[in-house]
């Protein structure tokens, strides 16, 4: 009833306690393209959707932070690109300052106190993007989940986006298998969750992109070849081939088989001319 009276300024209150701003930008994360993330002890991997835009040209969703790191996205690609600028500048003054990686807890850290700020300022908006953010250290694999509102989440497997629901379904119920998860397992299970976001019907113009960090294995996104080989991939595990019943064998196909059938010096009108005496 009074919400044009308190969605122009992030810093205002609705009289029920709410920010409309950051409903806003939670809502943009909401109507972006699915994507997920899983890992294992030895690997993360993030998996989006990219739909044809109409120039017949793919948003990237998958964007490298670094050679440990990168992030996967939904919602507002100009706000994710600002994002991942911030990411790479840390991850380099890191680098010039102690000669080694960023581990991925300290960034993500510093990334929610950077989107926290712009929900407490007039001159600023929050960010309508959320971010999953997949990255391997001396730690081990991480994924972490942040959102326009600042709220970062420590996963072992999310999916967020349009209608990820069903993924985080499917992702809840194989949970406990991921942990010990070879890579192309980890990918297959990633590739099944967000399968389930698209429906019944998949669309042509949609489009899977993988990437994938682990031990000894440096932040990559597949090509397309690849993620054409794990799409395919996903489906026999959905779709196991399996023998096709046969059809039920006609009159025709019975002649000559059973008790009655012809041995080798015996042919079928022998025994039909005996059966009729």
């Amino acid at each position: 009833m009074f919400r044009n009276q308190y969605d122009n300024d992030t810093t205002v209150w609705s009289p029920q306690g709410r920010l409309f701003q950051v409903e806003y930008a939670m809502e943009a994360v909401k109507q972006g393209a699915a994507t997920v993330g899983l890992k294992s002890k030895d690997y993360a991997v993030l998996i989006a959707l990219c739909r044809a835009s109409e120039t017949e040209t793919m948003q990237p969703k998958i964007m490298p932070v670094d050679m440990h790191m990168g992030i996967s996205i939904s919602g507002l690609t100009a706000d994710a690109r600002l994002i991942c600028q911030y990411m790479r500048t840390e991850c380099l003054s890191y680098r010039h300052s102690y000669s080694g990686i960023i581990p991925v807890n300290r960034l993500v850290t510093n990334l929610g106190n950077k989107m926290q700020a712009t929900t407490q300022r007039y001159d600023r908006r929050p960010y309508g993007v959320g971010i999953l953010v997949a990255g391997y250290d001396d730690a081990g694999s991480h994924l972490y989940q942040v959102m326009p509102s600042a709220v970062v989440l420590n996963c072992k497997a999310m999916a967020i986006g349009s209608r990820s629901q069903s993924a985080r379904t499917y992702l809840e119920r194989h949970m406990d298998s991921f942990e010990n998860c070879s890579m192309d397992d980890l990918i297959c299970h990633g590739i099944k969750a967000i399968r389930g976001s698209l429906g019944y019907e998949e669309n042509p113009s949609l489009a899977i992109n993988v990437a994938i960090v682990g031990a000894n294995l440096p932040f990559k996104a597949l090509g397309d070849e690849e993620n054409h080989k794990y799409l395919e991939m996903a489906k026999a595990i959905d779709n196991p081939e399996k023998v096709a019943d046969e059809a039920p064998p006609s009159d025709d196909d019975l002649l000559g088989q059973g008790p009655s059938a012809p041995t080798d010096g015996e042919d079928a009108d022998t025994i039909a001319s005996t059966e009729d005496m």
